[in-house]
């Protein structure tokens, strides 16, 4: 029973490790093939801001005579109209895409014709998103783009790798006029000539172009994705690389105790002339052999796991990275062989300590009778203890190396480490603290936890791990969540919003839009907000750009220390940009607007919890004035204080028509906000769930083996008077002292773990700060609840070593 927990403990932590590693894996191939079909033979890309920039720069770019060919293409984010199903809508010059990009080339259906690609009433959809909206080539569909909504007739689909792609591609001609983006494009893929330099044009073509629109590779958009969901995989893969370590304590635990039970068998195989090391290497190969069966199992059920969760989660584990994607599975050996060696090792790591102590007893010792229930535990290291978690404070100022957090997670294996090493003086200090009267159980008890603090370190060691991992994700996840509550009711201080749906990057409410909303009766006042993004640098991300009405002191935002008073225009800036660009308040920097460099002020700085990639906020009205444009995004709406809401909303809602503006109450808009949450940190609560679980069968395998090994022991207790209820008594309070000393240091460590990851492995992960809250009832339920169960496991595990008749167990010593 001890070998098959330990088994299905590694299974676990190489199952959820594979799990996340397989799903990420197949999100990013699936995102890079799509990447390729999309620039297809494209050697570099004219981007900027989400809203475009000037189709004449198409006319400079492709008369170049570097370029052996130039697309352009129009992207807009367009919904199905009356629902929410969204899709990409590709504006592109049929002409111009066979030569750069044939893999988009769209294949009319039946007898379109093939000028079927240049009519203005034409779309082609993907499979991925005909199946998606449950229609087929030749249906009509309607699609809108803000509160602008035009029929089409599906002509025919894409049959490239876009297929698994949520996808529609029309006439760029036809998007521009449609939906009001006359003049505008938003990329251009580049073929060059033969022979050309592509560092040297790329030099030349990027001093043809304006502030804000910049030359990328095509594999720049892939870099940029994976550098997004890194941290996020990362976290999760060493989430699940703890519940192996777990595991890993979990062979420690049953391999020392069944090394416990085997002690007179070794001193006859020594005593026959087995070496010490030929011993010391059989025991190792059977924690080997129990690691490699667990990591085959856990990665054939890390596939399964996998599988599970792109159907639950989709390719993004529920974070939001590759919305949208329908990756598929792929067989990846190498990762597999890596998994089963991690597997492997965490069997052999926890077989060495019981191993070595095995090979060194004296074979007249080890035949002794009395001996069996006496785990190693003199040699302490507090010094070696003190000292990690000293370290753990220095790793924590150590900066993020290629955006990982590494000091953070080096902090995290130091606690843990010196957590362990110190549990024996923990145990004896408790020990000590217990009353020296009282009934006999429990004095048994409180002997045997200060006689055998190897017993204690052996039973607390995986408790400690899975509480503080416990601990410490309750302690960072409630944080975070409360942070976000905070911050959204800070953002949110309107009566209702509205907005054209959730495609954000494309739906706008032009000036008549925004003229009707402020006539609608009852309302008091409306503040728009329009949303675009900043192309600051080659190779990174673009930076979201909000533009509302804001007072002077930046007082309506989450603000992060003190503002300043700085000369207008001012921004304000979101955590991310101190990280990754180095901005500071009360700073002078340059913001690419309308083509041109602005220099602006830094007034403050504020918390997102929306966008690690970096925000900048401005007024509105300095917006406007610099750029000339006079489209908003969405509406935050004041109303009168006798108003009605649901009068309110008709109105609003028959202003453009059905479905056309998603009307909202803050309320609604945070409960959605911390539904998907939650819904990102669902493996996150699978994993805590495992570890804990994983935690308890520890403590359930190292009882029964000692239990098992304590025979003798029991019974002589039975001859000296005491009953098996009092037997079962003493190993009751003999789990929950065990347990709770892996409780109390799991929740110290998982304390100190907890700030961890707020104020580092978050910080340098994803670029936020957040407020600490302590769940102390549920932690406080928490606990006790385990210690409970340590004791009900204890005495269930000891069951059966009660049972063996009293007289029996004493007389095998003679």
């Amino acid at each position: 029973m001890a070998t098959l927990f330990s088994f299905v403990a590694v299974v676990l932590g190489v199952a959820l490790g594979m799990a996340v590693q397989t799903v990420h894996e197949a999100a990013l191939t699936e995102f890079d093939r799509g990447l390729r079909s999309m620039t297809g033979m494209a050697d570099l890309q004219v981007v900027g801001p989400r809203g475009g920039f000037d189709e004449m720069l198409y006319g400079v770019i492709a008369g170049h005579p570097a370029v052996a060919a130039a697309s352009p293409v129009l992207e807009v984010e367009a919904k199905r109209a009356g629902t929410e199903e969204t899709l990409q809508l590709l504006g592109v010059d049929i002409l111009a895409l066979a030569r750069v990009t044939p893999a988009l080339l769209p294949r009319p259906a039946g007898k379109a014709g093939r000028l079927a690609t240049l009519s203005n009433d034409n779309v082609f959809v993907s499979a991925a998103a005909l199946s998606a909206l449950g229609l087929k080539t030749g249906d009509s569909i309607r699609l809108q783009v803000g509160v602008r909504s035009v029929g089409f007739r599906i002509a025919g689909d894409i049959p490239g790798e876009t297929k698994n792609r949520r996808l529609a591609l029309m006439d760029i001609a036809a998007v521009q006029s449609h939906f009001g983006k006359l003049g505008r494009i938003t990329r251009i893929d580049l073929r060059l000539a033969a022979g050309v330099a592509t560092k040297q044009v790329r030099s030349e073509l990027q001093a043809l172009l304006p502030a804000g629109v910049l030359i990328e590779t095509p594999q720049a958009a892939l870099d940029q994705a994976a550098n997004l969901s890194r941290a996020y995989r990362v976290n999760l893969t060493l989430l699940a690389a703890i519940a192996l370590l777990t595991g890993g304590f979990l062979v420690f635990s049953a391999q020392a105790l069944s090394v416990l039970r085997r002690r007179t068998e070794f001193a006859f195989l020594r005593t026959l002339g087995l070496a010490r090391r030929s011993l010391f290497a059989w025991l190792v190969g059977e924690g080997a052999v129990i690691g490699f069966a667990g990591g085959v199992m856990g990665a054939v059920l890390g596939y399964g796991l996998a599988w599970i969760a792109l159907i639950l989660f989709g390719g993004d584990l529920g974070a939001g990275y590759f919305s949208g994607l329908r990756p598929s599975l792929q067989f990846q050996p190498q990762v597999m062989a890596i998994y089963v060696g991690l597997g492997t090792l965490a069997g052999i790591a926890g077989a060495w300590l019981p191993a070595r102590d095995a090979a060194t007893v004296s074979p007249a010792q080890a035949l002794k009778a009395g001996d069996e229930a006496a785990l190693p535990g003199k040699r302490r290291h507090p010094w070696l203890g003190l000292t990690l978690l000293a370290a753990s404070s220095a790793a924590c100022a150590i900066p993020p190396m290629n955006g990982l957090p590494l000091g953070g997670y080096l902090a995290v294996a130091f606690l843990l480490a010196g957590s362990i090493l110190l549990l024996p003086l923990l145990a004896a200090a408790i020990t000590r603290c217990l009353p020296s009267r009282g009934p006999v159980p429990a004095r048994l008890a409180a002997a045997r936890l200060g006689a055998a603090p190897g017993h204690a370190l052996a039973a607390a060691s995986g408790v400690l791990v899975s509480v503080a991992l416990a601990v410490a994700m309750a302690i960072m996840v409630t944080s975070f969540r409360d942070s976000v509550d905070q911050w959204l009711t800070q953002l949110l201080p309107a009566d209702l919003y509205v907005r054209t749906g959730r495609t954000q990057s494309s739906g706008f409410l032009d000036e008549t839009v925004q003229a009707r909303i402020l006539a609608v009766e009852r309302v008091r006042r409306v503040s728009f907000s329009r949303y675009d993004s900043l192309r600051l640098g080659s190779g990174n991300a673009p930076v979201a750009l909000i533009a509302r009405p804001l007072p002077g002191d930046g007082s309506s935002l989450p603000l992060v220390g003190a503002a300043l008073p700085v000369s207008p225009p001012a921004i304000w800036i979101s955590e991310a940009m101190v990280d990754i660009y180095g901005w500071r308040t009360g700073q002078q920097v340059a913001l690419p607007l309308a083509g041109r460099r602005v220099d602006v002020h830094v007034a403050g700085v504020w918390r997102d919890y929306a966008r690690q990639t970096g925000a900048v906020m401005m007024d509105l009205a300095d917006y406007r004035r610099l750029t000339g444009d006079s489209l908003v995004n969405d509406a935050a709406i004041y109303l009168a204080p006798d108003a009605a809401y649901d009068q309110v909303v008709e109105a609003l809602a028959a202003m453009a028509g059905p479905g056309v503006l998603d009307i909202a109450r803050p309320g609604e808009i945070r409960a959605n906000s911390l539904a998907l949450f939650d819904r990102s940190f669902a493996v996150t609560y699978l994993l805590e769930t495992i570890a804990v679980v994983i935690g308890l069968a520890g403590v359930a395998t190292s009882f029964a083996a000692l239990a098992a090994a304590r025979r003798h022991e029991f019974g002589m207790l039975r001859h000296l008077g005491l009953t098996r209820r009092q037997i079962g008594w003493m190993l009751a309070q003999e789990g929950a002292l065990a347990a709770g000393v892996g409780v109390i240091a799991g929740l110290l460590a998982g304390g100190a773990i907890g700030l961890v990851l707020i104020e580092v492995v978050n910080r340098q992960s994803f670029h936020w700060s957040m407020d600490l809250h302590v769940p102390w009832v549920p932690l406080a339920l928490f606990a006790t609840c385990l210690v409970l169960l340590a004791a009900m496991v204890a005495v269930l595990a000891g069951g059966q070593a009660m049972r063996h008749d009293a007289v029996m167990a004493v007389r095998e010593d003679w």
